[in-house]
């Protein structure tokens, strides 16, 4: 049965070790996709590579490069990647378009939803949507970090019915299998509790920007989106088609059954937090019981410069984040009014406000 599916391939597959792209792979990723298409399958990808790419054209191998330097090396790189893709892709009869992205063109509601039609719209159209972190112009605020963690964040936004990493390894282990021979892989992974976020190394590498950890950030977004995920070897592409067929291949993530609405997929994933909030039992034990508001009387500490509207981090008496939501009140106010009632905090804020620091639309619960 036709369905839409995110493929996200990393630096490590898509280069040689010299940092030059791997031709020969990306032919064989390009057949393969274009193979899933042409059976009647939405294909999104989700490509790493331009700064590999950027870095093999201008001959700039060295390991050690500052932020104009990498972004000008991705400058090069992007419109060499997607050259490239176009080319193999044409081979196949499939058309491919580009989608750069940084982690602002999420924050604008309007802008999330425009990014969600240009891609409903070009899948629509028949084309691959190839999309790739902004790299030419991201600066570490607006940086995705990674583009396992967009990968998710795009299956999310498309209401895809699957996502596939392809790493370089055979799944997520309970150790680096890399450095660790006892290392055993994990064929499946129910929830994403602490005995399996221990399990996670971050990898160091000059290449690739994402390890593990990065891989499980994204299946906690992606299942949390009702998306199950998987994670597979992709020396061969065609571990793709086979999971499209029914096999299991790697790891697999089992999709949360109550899942985020699209809106709170956006709070949750599409934001940048920027600040927090400390909560007292009281107010802990009440917001984990699911659908309550956060009122000033509940918080204990404000921390972060934050505005009206941003997004912040709820935390419990112990620092563990209990979720996060959109703040009704700026870092400024909530200093004033924090274990105040709503009595009190008419005589300090002048203006119109609402009761709740937090509404319980605008927060998500972990």
């Amino acid at each position: 049965m036709p369905t839409r599916v995110v493929v996200k391939v990393g630096t490590r597959l898509l280069t040689h070790s010299s940092g030059k792209l791997n031709l020969g792979y990306m032919e064989k990723l390009a057949r393969s996709l274009a193979d899933i298409r042409n059976k009647g399958h939405e294909v999104i990808l989700v490509t790493s590579g331009s700064i590999g790419a950027g870095r093999g054209r201008l001959n700039l191998l060295r390991k050690s490069i500052n932020i104009p330097e990498k972004q000008a090396i991705a400058a090069v790189g992007q419109g060499l990647l997607i050259q490239i893709y176009e080319k193999l892709f044409a081979e196949y009869g499939v058309i491919v378009g580009q989608i750069l992205l940084t982690r602002i063109d999420l924050i604008s509601r309007r802008r999330y939803i425009n990014i969600c039609n240009t891609v409903l719209t070009l899948l629509k159209f028949g084309v691959i949507p190839i999309i790739n972190e902004n790299d030419s112009v991201s600066t570490e605020e607006i940086k995705f970090g990674d583009n396992d963690r967009l990968s998710a964040m795009v299956a999310g936004l498309s209401d895809a019915k699957l996502l596939i990493l392809l790493t370089n390894v055979d799944g997520f282990y309970n150790a680096n299998p890399l450095n660790n021979p006892d290392a055993k892989m994990i064929p499946i992974v129910k929830k994403i509790d602490q005995s399996i976020k221990a399990c996670a190394e971050k990898s160091n590498d000059d290449l690739a920007t994402g390890g593990m950890i990065t891989k499980l950030h994204a299946a906690e977004i992606a299942t949390m989106s009702g998306v199950p995920m998987y994670i597979c070897n992709g020396a061969n592409p065609a571990a793709v088609s086979r999971i499209l067929d029914g096999e299991r291949e790697g790891t697999y993530f089992c999709p949360q059954k109550h899942y985020l609405s699209k809106r709170k997929r956006w709070i949750a994933y599409g934001q940048i937090v920027r600040g927090s909030v400390t909560v007292d039992r009281g107010a802990s034990q009440a917001l984990c019981r699911g659908n309550k508001s956060l009122l000033p009387v509940g918080v204990t500490d404000v921390r972060g410069e934050f505005e009206q509207g941003d997004l912040i981090a709820v935390l419990d008496e112990n620092e563990n984040e209990l979720g996060r939501g959109l703040s009704n009140f700026s870092a400024e106010e909530l200093a004033k009014i924090f274990r105040k009632d709503s009595r009190e905090i008419a005589q300090i804020i002048d203006r119109p406000f609402a009761e709740e620091v937090i509404h319980k639309d605008d927060l998500i619960v972990y």
